[in-house]
């Protein structure tokens, strides 16, 4: 039965958005001291600059970072082996002679590096015992309190290049210091290894100087390539306050550094209205509240890390290690999915400006990708090193997955959901084609026919089997062959969107000569005559589910398959397991429509694998309750693929047809979320009550025809001339740029 909305309805749409609940004071993260580990210190940053507020000793410290300070001396060199090289040492079976030219140079030097910045410490011996401290999420400020009454606000500037430090109550001047990284001190340099962090000593620099005068001091530190960054610190006595600010310079060491900010630049106005701008994309609202204040928390990260004109998000992106060491795994880019998972919860949350910091990184060391291209695997085309540095050069390690050939195939996922999700007719034509049209010219031409069939010389599936001779397999894996698969298809789909009916043509031809994807009764596996028998922390093998979203539940045969893959994982268990791999399966339970599975993997991840700050540690910090790794090195992907994990149970749109959510726990009876954006550039809202769904609200940014799954069997719709039709269950509608409308439950 389809009815016209009461008019009364329409008035009650302006009430729509108090029924979603926005970030509050109960996601704020409130301790009764300050944190006594950098990776458990309270987080704030703006994209380019970022900072760790916590207590080392009897100082409150705040470890600096920004996001382009880089060591990138080459340690690879490709004048000495290439891809049909290895080719060959793989069939003569002397892997070492690779594993030298390629794995070894990673461990073996400790550059190509994220660098640290430094630290500032602020004597608190006088201040007295800490009441508490805090992150108030909202307004992205640290606020610490001492039972004397002093009090310190910080925060980095959301739209100026500074961070703003405030003690109030204070009888008389700080005593500040800036704490340089150990660049040169008596030990003669930790090794260490790449999780680890080597000591800072090997990078061989000189130690910089530090410049001390009344209310200032500046810290200036040489690094490669004829640069030098400065940090500079400098407050001021306002009665009984004390204000000042801190910023970071990077610039060539001829160069006279420029006042980067002044007081005038601090406005705590315009932070928070930039924050406020931030919040009011969307939101969300559940019953499972540590599920619930978890994801504010990654969107309050994303909101740190993301932002126009900066690098894209790294490992550990603008929080690096302060301890004396390089971090994990050099702080690097890693593309064989870290720098994917932390971009996932962008699109959904319509945080769209966000996302666009990495398709514009990527774009930008295009030409350098270009390079690496033509000279490891000799093919006009593009594809991208695994581990890169911030210039886009490559950076070894285990070469299967840095120098792997279907890179770029997951990466350019970014570029089609940029513009899938908003549906920019010039993105399209200047960004998201251009390069997945040299993505899929580059596979075409590192791929060969045999037997009818397309293949790849060589194939690989992250991180199984590691670096060994057996990581490499002679028929595609599922993971690489879902890669060119999806590759083909987005290819196929731009081009015929833009029109150029030959090359979309193309792509579906060279589509259609990829094999099947290998199936046997556990599932998909690792590749032909290779079932994963073993706990596996990378879902390598079930890109198909998620994320490239090539198997749909929604289909018989698929499910069946995407149900023996998710039972497989599950019997083989979660001992190899780091923290993302649980993140990373929300989203595949999720896909799989199985509500509690997502949420029990979401709820593990937030209790096992988080430092008290929210980091993810990657390691079971309960002593091994779900995984053997108990270790703790802070990368950043596994909380961003938690906010997916918990958006993909909420609503999807991959398969063209809008599901509202699709995949809640039957206990979450109490349910909404507020402008959560859908494929097709579609923003959502929804409201579950009492374990019914009310009223779907849908607002088109641009021209096109929605495809709703209907959640319920009748419907008033508020626009009663709006033309639809409804066809197996899903509601049809062509909608105009701007228009928005509601579907009301007609409960009957």
């Amino acid at each position: 039965m389809l009815k016209a909305l009461p008019l009364l309805f329409i008035f009650s749409l302006v009430f729509f958005h108090a029924a979603t609940s926005q970030v509050s004071i109960n996601d704020n993260l409130v301790f009764d001291s300050l944190p006594k580990r950098w990776d458990e210190a309270i987080p704030l940053g703006n994209g380019m600059l970022g900072a760790l507020v916590w207590q080392k000793n009897d100082k409150l410290r705040f470890s600096l970072d920004r996001a382009d300070l880089w060591d990138e001396r080459p340690v690879i060199d490709f004048s000495k082996f290439n891809f049909k090289w290895v080719q060959q040492q793989v069939a003569k079976k002397q892997y070492d002679t690779v594993q030298k030219l390629g794995d070894v140079p990673y461990e073996a030097y400790p550059y190509p590096t994220k660098l640290p910045a430094g630290a500032i410490e602020f004597d608190m011996t006088s201040f007295g015992k800490i009441k508490t401290s805090m992150l108030d999420v909202e307004h992205a400020l640290c606020k610490v309190e001492w039972e004397s009454g002093i009090e310190l606000e910080t925060y980095v500037c959301a739209n100026a290049g500074c961070g703003v430090f405030t003690f109030k109550n204070i009888s008389k001047n700080i005593a500040a210091s800036i704490i340089a990284p150990p660049y040169r001190t008596n030990r003669k340099g930790v090794a260490g290894n790449s999780v680890e962090g080597q000591g800072l000593e090997r990078l061989g620099y000189q130690q910089g100087d530090i410049l001390k005068r009344k209310n200032f001091l500046q810290y200036t530190q040489p690094i490669t390539n004829g640069y030098v960054y400065v940090i500079t610190v400098k407050w001021k006595e306002q009665g009984n306050e004390v204000r000042g600010i801190w910023y970071i310079n990077k610039a060539r060491a001829n160069v006279k550094t420029q006042d980067a900010s002044a007081f005038a630049d601090t406005s705590f106005a315009r932070h928070c209205l930039w924050w406020k701008n931030f919040w009011n994309k969307s939101s969300v609202s559940i019953p499972d509240k540590q599920i619930e204040k978890q994801y504010y928390l990654e969107l309050y990260k994303l909101g740190c890390v993301a932002r126009e004109g900066a690098p894209a998000i790294t490992l550990q992106a603008i929080w690096t290690a302060d301890n004396g060491n390089l971090p994990p795994w050099k702080g690097d880019f890693h593309n064989d999915l870290n720098t994917q998972l932390s971009y996932w919860p962008s699109y959904t949350s319509n945080h769209l400006q966000e996302a666009k910091t990495f398709t514009d990184w990527l774009w930008k060391i295009k030409k350098e990708n270009e390079k690496y291209t033509r000279e490891y695997f000799d093919v006009d085309g593009l594809n991208v090193p695994g581990v890169v540095t911030l210039s886009g050069y490559p950076m070894g390690g285990w070469i299967q997955y840095s120098l792997s050939p279907t890179i770029a195939a997951w990466l350019s996922q970014h570029f089609y959901w940029q513009w899938k999700y908003s549906m920019n007719k010039n993105f399209l034509q200047t960004r998201a084609y251009p390069y997945l049209h040299e993505v899929a010219v580059f596979l075409e031409n590192i791929s060969y026919i045999e037997n009818g069939k397309r293949k790849l010389p060589l194939s690989s599936s992250p991180e199984y089997n590691d670096n060994d001779i057996s990581a490499w397999f002679t028929n595609a894996t599922n993971y690489d062959l879902s890669l060119m698969k999806f590759a083909f298809k987005a290819a196929a789909e731009c081009a015929t969107a833009m029109n150029k009916k030959d090359e979309a043509i193309h792509w579906q031809k060279i589509n259609a000569e990829l094999p099947a994807l290998d199936i046997n009764e556990t599932g998909l596996t690792i590749a032909p005559g290779f079932t994963r028998k073993v706990s596996h922390r990378h879902h390598s093998n079930l890109m198909s589910i998620y994320p490239l979203g090539l198997l749909n539940a929604n289909n018989a045969h698929d499910k069946m398959i995407i149900d023996s893959s998710l039972r497989w994982m599950e019997k083989t268990g979660t001992d190899e397991w780091c923290g993302y791999s649980f993140s990373w399966a929300a989203s595949l339970y999720a896909r799989a429509k199985q509500g509690d599975s997502a949420a029990k993997e979401l709820k593990i991840f937030a209790s096992n694998f988080c430092s008290p700050n929210s980091f993810h540690l990657n390691g079971d910090q309960k002593g091994g309750q779900y995984s053997k790794f108990t270790y703790r090195p802070f990368t950043l992907e596994g909380n961003f693929a938690f906010a997916q994990g918990l958006q993909e149970m909420l609503l999807q749109s991959y398969s063209g047809v809008i599901e509202i959510f699709p995949a809640i726990p039957a206990s979450w009876k109490e349910v909404s979320f507020n402008n959560l954006r859908a494929e097709g550039a579609f923003l959502i809202s929804a409201v579950k009550t009492s374990g019914t769904i009310d009223e779907v609200k849908v607002r088109a940014e641009q021209e096109g025809t929605l495809h709703l799954k209907l959640p319920f069997k009748t419907f008033y719709l508020s626009d009663a001339a709006k033309k639809f039709v409804v066809k197996d269950g899903v509601v049809i509608i062509k909608m105009n740029a701007g228009e928005q409308f509601t579907i009301e439950n007609g409960f009957e």
